[in-house]
């Protein structure tokens, strides 16, 4: 295995236990809420909302939220994709 490899898979460890509690966040505040609009209580439910942008009243992440998990969900796509390219291409010399 090579150095860089082996970098690529510390990275993703590092950062798939990070990344994976603000996007599921971000997941299951946005389908409350579009289940709370089709069902007409998008009022009663409109910190929902907020919650999924960033904003947590006190701590207002509106504007680094988004970019973050953005960022780390293309970092985590890219280093998983190596990896997937990586484990195929050894699969198919071993079977040849």
């Amino acid at each position: 295995m090579s150095i860089k490899s082996i970098k690529i898979r510390q990275l993703h460890r590092i950062l798939a236990p990070i990344m994976v509690i603000p996007i599921l966040f971000t997941v299951i505040t946005g389908v409350m809420y579009q289940i709370a609009e089709l069902g007409g209580f998008e009022d009663q439910v409109r910190f929902i909302i907020h919650w999924h942008k960033g904003n947590f009243y006190y701590i207002d992440f509106q504007k680094s939220f988004p970019f973050l998990n953005g960022l780390g969900s293309i970092v985590l796509a890219i280093t998983g994709l190596q990896m997937w390219f990586k484990t195929r291409r050894s699969r198919k010399s071993i079977l040849k």
